[in-house]
């Protein structure tokens, strides 16, 4: 699909929209129903994170027999990408569909729920926050504001991103203009890149007008979508700073408690089902994404080099040291409780996970 095409299938809000929408000050109450609103960080019906996201809001209406209607606004219909959470914060929303690190301004722990450099796979993150204290933590940073956050997606590990040029070392990374987010965007800068973040939206014109010399975003399935290959055709695999990007489902906290149990429940499962199926959705696209990035568009699959890879695991690890060390208590709580879960958890992708997919790529093969 071009770029051009998604977007004109897309849509874009009209001012008579835009009118529309400002009608809409409060959630609609009827007959003993209620409808919240959800913003999103995405464009409409972008695959995976924008479909996942309406699905959610869909599976939500569903299972609450329209006690609980959800509303989905993607990107720029209520408000602007990166400022959903904001939305739902001053009341203009109920939710917000995005991803944690894009509010690491708000908190620095925030972005230890969505991807770390180095850190956990999404497996790993899932154990973490539903089993090993991650949620607890989470609700203390989102209390500040008068939130609670879900896991809500799941992309898996993903792409590098898109570089104009080849990268053959450390040398080509010097004053690089990229678009990469949280502690990642953070590691880039440490290794000498010049870093900014962006909507996904917002990415390829940037790329076009020359704003950005390489961008990453997620992985094949979306940034065939978003038309990248068209500038870049460097496409280098896979991501080190983000190794299993979560998404979010982030509610007002009053609003959610004031619901019956019952609606509590079904927001808390969706989202959690959400998570395992999104993942689920790039698993099955992300390969066919690719062959139609290579065979159709000439684009060239690399790996970053070994002289990148270890100067971006010394860049993540003073990173996160530093922040261990002068973070604030509640940033330090939460990257202490990140540590001591990923040293537990890794033990088993490592031995396990790891042992098995090096046997299976040496010795197995079917046609």
């Amino acid at each position: 699909m071009k770029r051009r095409d998604f977007f004109k299938k897309a849509g874009v809000m009209s001012a008579g929209a835009a009118a529309a929408t400002a009608g809409l000050a409060a959630p609609a109450i009827a007959q003993g129903n209620i409808t919240w609103r959800m913003v999103t960080t995405w464009p409409k019906n972008f695959p995976g994170l924008g479909v996942g996201a309406q699905r959610l809001a869909d599976r939500i209406t569903a299972a609450s027999g329209g006690r609980l209607s959800v509303q989905v606004f993607a990107a720029g219909e209520l408000v602007p990408a990166l400022q959903s959470i904001d939305a739902v914060i001053d009341g203009t929303a109920e939710m917000s569909h995005g991803a944690a690190y894009y509010w690491q301004n708000k908190s620095q722990g925030l972005s230890f729920f969505t991807g770390v450099p180095y850190g956990m796979t999404s497996r790993e993150l899932a154990a973490w926050v539903r089993y090993l204290g991650g949620q607890d933590i989470w609700d203390e940073i989102y209390d500040q504001f008068g939130l609670k956050g879900f896991l809500s997606g799941d992309t898996g590990t993903q792409a590098g991103g898109w570089f104009r040029n080849e990268i053959t070392g450390l040398a080509d990374i010097q004053g690089l203009r990229f678009r990469t987010p949280g502690l990642g965007g953070q590691v880039w800068e440490k290794m000498g890149a010049s870093v900014t973040n962006l909507a996904g939206g917002e990415i390829f014109q940037a790329l076009q007008s020359g704003t950005l010399d390489a961008a990453e975003f997620v992985g094949p399935y979306n940034d065939l979508a978003l038309g990248f290959y068209q500038i870049c055709k460097n496409y280098y695999f896979p991501s080190f700073n983000e190794p299993g990007l979560a998404t979010e489902l982030v509610v007002d906290k009053a609003k959610y408690l004031e619901l019956p149990e019952d609606l509590q429940a079904i927001v808390r499962d969706v989202c959690q089902a959400e998570y395992d199926q999104v993942a689920s959705d790039f698993y099955a696209n992300d390969p066919r994404a690719l062959q139609t990035l290579v065979n159709d568009h000439g684009v060239t699959l690399r790996t970053f080099p070994d002289e990148i890879l270890e100067a971006g695991a010394q860049a993540a690890t003073e990173l996160l040291t530093g922040i261990r060390e002068n973070g604030d208590a509640l940033t330090k709580k939460t990257i202490e409780s990140y540590i001591s879960a990923l040293n537990l958890l890794r033990s088993r992708t490592e031995a396990t996970d790891m042992g098995f997919m090096r046997a299976r790529e040496q010795f197995f093969s079917l046609s």
